[in-house]
């Protein structure tokens, strides 16, 4: 994969320019004894890189660069929506924070069905009803005890992104140009994101309201989102529609601090996600049953490992439809999933001569083919904190409300609840009772933040956006390096495939080898092709300090240097 920068007019971490309109979009670099950021776009990398260089840890730095995704990469960056953090210090210490979004109080199991039974989905994934209790904001402060500078410092280089503006690309601008009939739809006041003519490459976004709502949060701390003004907004936009997020639903709202879920691959240590994600599940189940084939004989990529790679993903996400949740609210079988003597009853049925069918691991049901998106960010320090941190809107833009006077997007995130058992999410995800919708419940994600370890220091800081495409992205970037010891180039940026038990299909990217393909078909698997999947983020560290950073070709990614 080529570098690739754009000509620079000043370097964009000049937090003190007038305004943003040029910067680097750097995929790849190798440095050592520096701190590292690779996240969706260059200017939230250089805000984390900024803080960093003023004193912050790796910790400060994820904090700076969501801050500066809400900002310069609207369709997921957000303070309107939620996430997960998976920190590994250079102590050896562990941590996850979950804060991910819940059901408002009056969220009810059958609040988008019809009188006749039927899911109404628009009604889940649009407006004002789809949308969950925020949980960034929370989730920030909580990883402030991590940090080594205060809120205000870590929030600025946000707040003059907004303030001041930034030019778009040309990927940006078609977005932009893309949603603006939904924009219009479901926002009667006038929004930054909407102009008379369409948005193109170079174009300057300015956003007064959301900087002035950061700059309440700057003052007044966490209660300047959850209470007072930002929070009245927030609820005053709810009654312009169907909405039912309360005064106290956002006062009430906690982060929750999870206990990592580790084990142990090819001597590697993995820490990473525990429910309400399905992806640290799913990343444990995956690994172990691909292990009992030894991948490292074949190459990445190669028929043999293609198909072993699927069947596993496929035993896994039909286990993630019936078992997964909210651990608030059933019971949490991660240990029995993740068995040695479970796995290895899963896998009995593995053949190389065929595909397994989905009907032997699981009730088949129709879905529909539909997009994803949300946003990774990967950090390393130079003193060897690691943080991988995966955040969301859920869908392009959330529920595409702009909270009115505050500036910001509202997630779709209740679309993530089974919000009929059977009926799936627009990612295709089939769910049960599991992930049923209840008040103050956290829906079940896919999102898997990891880290790995080696020797019991930091060597792996992955993560990628997609839907349910997430984990088994993560899956193949392990895999990738760990088995097939391709470096992080490679891995990040080699052909990647998905399957998720439903739909019975492997999906592939473009450039996927024919050959495999080919071979594949022949077994029975059906293949779709598509043009990309995920965005990848991707650190690589080795014993003696070394770092190896790259961040995804497929879209304006970007890797920043303290």
């Amino acid at each position: 994969m080529k570098r690739i920068f754009l000509a620079a007019l000043f370097m964009a971490f000049n937090f003190s320019s007038a305004q943003f309109t040029d910067f680097n979009i750097i995929k790849e670099v190798k440095v050592k004894n520096k701190g590292v950021v690779v996240s969706a776009h260059p200017l939230a990398s250089e805000a984390g890189a900024e803080v960093m260089k003023m004193g912050g840890n790796a910790y400060d730095a994820v904090v700076a660069t969501q801050y500066a995704l809400a900002v310069v990469y609207p369709q997921a960056g957000n303070i309107g929506g939620g996430g997960f953090l998976v920190g590994v210090k250079n102590n050896g210490e562990k941590f996850t924070l979950d804060y991910r979004e819940t059901a408002p109080k009056k969220a009810s199991k059958d609040m988008y069905v019809d009188k006749n039974g039927k899911a109404d989905t628009d009604l889940s994934q649009y407006g004002r009803l789809a949308v969950g209790v925020p949980g960034s904001i929370s989730g920030f402060f909580s990883t402030l005890k991590y940090c080594k500078l205060p809120m205000d410092k870590i929030i600025q280089p946000a707040i003059d992104l907004a303030e001041k503006g930034f030019t778009i690309t040309e990927m940006e601008a078609n977005m932009l140009n893309t949603h603006k009939e939904n924009f219009l739809k479901h926002n009667k006041s006038s929004i930054a994101f909407v102009k008379d003519t369409p948005w193109k490459a170079g174009d300057l976004l300015v956003q007064k309201e959301l900087a002035a709502t950061l700059r309440l949060i700057q003052k007044l701390g966490a209660k300047g989102f959850y209470e007072g003004k930002t929070a009245e907004l927030m609820v005053s936009e709810m009654k312009k529609g169907n909405g039912i997020i309360t005064l106290e639903d956002l006062k009430s709202y906690k982060t929750a601090e999870r206990k990592p879920l580790e084990f142990d691959y090819k001597g590697n240590r993995v820490v990473t996600m525990p429910l309400p994600s399905s992806g640290g599940v799913l990343l444990a189940q995956m690994l172990t049953m691909a292990g009992y084939e030894n991948l490292e004989k074949y190459q990445q990529n190669s028929t043999e490992a293609v198909q072993i790679m699927t069947e596993a993903e496929r035993r896994a996400f039909a286990d993630r439809a019936e078992y997964m949740g909210d651990p608030d609210f059933i019971e949490d079988k991660t240990t029995f999933l993740t068995s040695d003597s479970y796995l290895k009853n899963r896998w009995k049925s593995f053949s190389f001569s065929k595909a397994t069918p989905s009907s032997e691991v699981g009730k088949i049901i129709s879905q529909p083919k539909e997009s994803t998106q949300t946003t990774h960010i990967s950090v390393i320090d130079k003193e060897g904190n690691a943080a991988s941190v995966t955040t969301t809107l859920n869908g392009y833009y959330g529920s595409k409300v702009v909270v009115s006077g505050a500036g910001f997007f509202l997630n779709n995130e209740m679309d993530d609840f089974s919000i009929k058992p059977g009926v799936p999410n627009m990612f295709g995800a089939v769910g049960g009772e599991a992930n049923s919708i209840q008040p103050n419940k956290r829906m079940l994600s896919s999102m898997t933040p990891t880290i790995l370890l080696k020797n019991g220091k930091p060597y792996m800081v992955v993560g990628t956006p997609g839907g349910t495409t997430i984990p088994t992205s993560v899956y193949q970037s392990i895999v990738n390096v760990v088995d097939f010891k391709l470096n992080a180039n490679i891995s990040v940026n080699a052909p990647k495939f998905h399957h998720q038990w439903l739909p019975e299909k492997i999906t592939v990217e473009n450039n996927f080898p024919e050959s495999t393909i080919t071979a594949l078909k022949s077994k029975n698997y059906v293949i779709e092709k598509i043009k990309y999947i995920g965005k990848t983020e991707l650190i690589l560290m080795d014993d003696n300090g070394n770092i190896h950073a790259v961040a995804d070709g497929r879209g304006d990614d970007s890797v920043a240097v303290e």
